[in-house]
């Protein structure tokens, strides 16, 4: 990902993942083009290594064999995002851009095997999304746990390399507070990016 200076933004990697879990799985198929799996993912921080992503797909989607063939991947997440009129600039000459969050992640899978180990994976993306469901599936018959487990093969994915770009309009100051304003009152989106300008605190 291209990352000018004023964008590059890692130490915020982490926390955009959190809040946009759903993330875009990307890696090559037996032809060698790239292949593509929407899912969500559970950041896992482990201090003593790498941090690892946690994941699973369907046992019949092909991405599964390509990951046990190929174990690198890209991950991206993208976060809030929303056009940007030049109209926040006091002169004229300037152009329309566009304002975004995203992170890159590459990473190494690695295959988990067993219910088990699946069980757990699954109980941690509860965790993330529906804590109460958590007790729901633990008295589900095994009649239904088992063949619903057989059906997914889960990974965890060791971070090897992480990009985080804040593309906010760091760089032109003297737009930050016409910009603040008309993301402030526009959609949800909008609403994020000003929330997004506060944070790095674009409005001192």
């Amino acid at each position: 990902m291209y990352v000018p200076k004023p964008f590059d933004a890692p130490d915020h990697a982490k926390t955009l993942i959190r809040e946009n879990p759903f993330a875009t799985l990307i890696s090559n198929d037996d032809d060698g083009f790239p292949f593509v799996t929407h899912l969500p993912i559970k950041l896992l921080e482990t201090p003593q290594q790498n941090d690892v992503l946690l994941g699973h797909v369907a046992k019949a989607n092909p991405h599964a064999r390509f990951l046990a063939a190929r174990p690198q991947v890209l991950l991206s997440f993208m976060g809030p995002q929303a056009y940007m009129s030049p109209g926040v600039y006091d002169d004229l000459v300037r152009v329309p851009t566009w304002s975004y969050l995203a992170v890159h992640v590459k990473a190494s899978v690695k295959i988990l095997e067993g219910e088990a180990a699946k069980d757990a994976l699954l109980k941690q993306l509860i965790a993330d999304h529906e804590p109460p469901y958590a007790q729901q599936w633990r008295q589900l018959s095994e009649s239904f746990t088992v063949p619903m487990l057989n059906a997914i093969v889960a990974f965890e994915m060791r971070i090897d390399d992480i990009q985080c770009k804040i593309k906010l309009n760091q760089h032109r100051p003297e737009a930050h507070v016409a910009m603040h304003a008309s993301y402030a009152a526009g959609s949800e989106n909008e609403r994020a990016l000003a929330m997004w300008m506060r944070r790095l605190g674009l409005l001192a």
